[in-house]
């Protein structure tokens, strides 16, 4: 998976679409993201007990993965990700970093 939790992305596609924000929570299995104060949905609770107040409670929906663009850390743009195996010292194996494709730094 390409994007990680505490990303920052930019949407692409529906009602927020050109916003930007932090990535809460990622579910690999079904190609979705949660990100902090867009794709807002409103939940309505009746009240419990008599004489209390229903709420409404706002909470941030799963936007599928491909409506979604990484915004890289050094250079601000949306980006796609590369992956750069960069060698370990004392001859441990090469560990795998995500990448900027368009300046080539290392994301993680």
């Amino acid at each position: 998976m390409n994007i990680k939790k505490n990303d920052k992305v930019k949407i692409l596609a529906g009602k927020d679409r050109g916003k930007t924000g932090k990535v809460l929570q990622v579910l690999p299995a079904e190609e979705k993201v949660s990100v902090e104060g867009l794709n807002l949905l409103i939940k309505h609770l009746r009240p419990r007990r008599q004489g209390e107040k229903g709420q409404r409670i706002e909470f941030p929906a799963f936007i599928n993965l491909s409506n979604v663009a990484l915004l890289c850390p050094k250079c601000g743009k949306t980006t796609r990700v590369a992956h750069k195996f960069i060698a370990q010292p004392e001859g441990r194996k090469a560990k795998k970093y995500r990448a900027c494709k368009k300046c080539q730094e290392v994301i993680d």
